[in-house]
């Protein structure tokens, strides 16, 4: 079981792990050790989150994410096999928790009456600059 919070606890059927060879330098511990992991969570079959949260889930795993479903991670940062494990499980949790963070919705501001002046005389001044840069006049 994993424990994302309070109130969301993680089955074991929910996670599955396999093992692999890591892949680059290493020695001869890459060629005979399985220290790579990678962590599945079917996460469209998870009981324990809302639609909402499966929807904020999938936007923010994005290519992590199956089609059918599942989050992938895999993990080969260190030549430890636990480790690699336990580096899985943090990244799943961390993304789990951003999910469960509800965005604020954005309110709609108008610019204020002092600003689009500002704005327009700024514009007008650097129109003025431009237009003194033609060429002069009697200078033929």
């Amino acid at each position: 079981m994993l424990r994302i919070n309070d109130d969301i606890t993680l089955a074991d059927w929910e996670l599955s792990e396999s093992f692999t060879r890591s892949s680059g330098p290493g020695g001869q511990n890459v060629n005979k050790v399985a220290t790579a992991v990678e962590l599945r969570f079917e996460a469209a079959r998870s009981p324990n989150l809302t639609g909402a949260i499966k929807a904020r889930l999938k936007r923010l795993a994005g290519r992590r994410w199956t089609l059918d479903g599942a989050i992938v991670i895999r993990v080969e940062d260190t030549r430890s096999q636990a480790r690699n494990r336990e580096i899985a499980r943090e990244r799943l949790t961390e993304l789990i928790e951003k999910a469960l963070h509800v965005p604020k919705r954005r309110i709609k501001t108008r610019p204020t009456l002092a600003s689009k002046r500002r704005r327009v005389e700024g514009k007008v001044k650097r129109g003025q600059v431009k237009a003194l840069r033609g060429k002069v006049k009697g200078d033929e």
